[in-house]
């Protein structure tokens, strides 16, 4: 059952769930955000719209700056900024910041410990149309490799927008990653949202025992609350995570997971290879290792299709979530 203390959407489950961009609430966070502090700033890589960086551009258009198709320099730009006591978000598509800026942002950002807040959009393979060159499936495992650098992945805008406000308050590098597409509205602005800590969305009935823990990123949580939802009819019991934070991985909830339920699957929308499932691996491997599934992309470039399709494709959808558990709880 879903979790109560999380005052979750109550239409999570209906055909006719609200579903909203997870970029959009990024951009509202980040008025919110600006308007709290008069330091934060926003520079973008022509892609002002896309981003959802124009609300803030609109509104503080003495705190922004257009650096055109420069990504490279847009890293290093903020960096100097932040060293001059700014807040700054950078913001472009996944696949060109943190992807084609890798190193001004590991050298000018990282290694300087500067709290620079990249903001990837568009990432993973439900951009969709744009295909295999601009899905970037590689991001959280290039970023989550780099000290001093936070990673979180939100599973709606609504947590999109409490992280971007959240991260504005930090003081280290932070990669926030989101999707293009409209995805489920999945909380609420009453549930809540703290950096590190991980959320468990859906329970077997009160006095039983998972079987199986699914550890959720992004908006595929809501495929894997549907997967419990099928299971539990179906006579499998398990437990829900929502992993917003990937790095600093909330190990305690990580391993707490992993005792009561024994066995674990992670869902993404990501290479399967360092991504968020290689982070909990990691974890329970050095901890308390237990039999893990990993749903993700395996080894593949992302191609063109319907956002829908290549979620199906890629296996990433609700039946393939539900085939991983029911093998793996034999």
């Amino acid at each position: 059952m879903i979790n109560p203390l999380l005052k979750l959407n109550e239409k999570l489950f209906d055909a006719d769930v609200e579903q909203v961009p997870i970029r959009k609430g990024f951009g509202e966070g980040l008025v919110q955000a600006a308007e709290e502090n008069p330091q934060v700033v926003g520079l973008c890589a022509d892609l002002t719209e896309s981003t959802q960086m124009d609300k803030f551009k609109e509104k503080f258009p003495n705190r922004f700056v257009e650096m055109g198709v420069a990504e490279q320099n847009m890293a290093s730009v903020a960096s100097g900024m932040a060293a001059m006591g700014k807040i700054p978000f950078i913001t472009s598509y996944s696949m060109f910041s943190p992807g084609r800026n890798w190193e001004q942002i590991r050298t000018t950002i990282a290694y300087n410990d500067r709290p620079v807040k990249i903001v990837g959009s568009h990432a993973g393979v439900s951009v969709g149309p744009d295909g295999g060159t601009h899905q970037a499936i590689e991001d959280i495992a290039i970023t989550r490799v780099m000290p001093n650098m936070v990673v979180i992945s939100p599973c709606d805008a609504v947590e999109a927008k409490k992280a971007t406000v959240a991260i504005s308050k930090t003081s280290t590098p932070v990669y926030l990653r989101l999707a293009r597409e409209k995805t489920p509205v999945m909380t609420t602005p009453d549930t809540p949202f703290e950096i590190g800590k991980a959320q468990i969305m859906w329970s077997p009935s009160v006095n039983k025992t998972p079987q199986v823990g699914i550890i959720a990123t992004g908006a595929l949580l809501h495929k894997a609350l549907l997967a419990a939802k099928t299971l539990e009819k179906e006579g499998t019991l398990v437990e829900v995570m929502n992993l917003s934070t990937i790095k600093p991985l909330d190990t305690e909830a990580v391993i707490t997971l992993a005792k009561r339920a024994g066995k674990i699957v992670t869902v993404e929308e990501h290479q399967i290879h360092g991504g968020m499932g290689s982070a909990v691996a990691e974890c329970l491997a050095s901890n308390f290792p237990v039999p893990i599934r990993f749903i993700g992309v395996n080894d593949r470039f992302g191609q063109s299709g319907t956002p829908a399709e290549i979620i199906e494709f890629y296996g990433l959808g609700e039946k393939d979530i539900v085939k991983a558990v029911k093998e793996l709880s034999k």
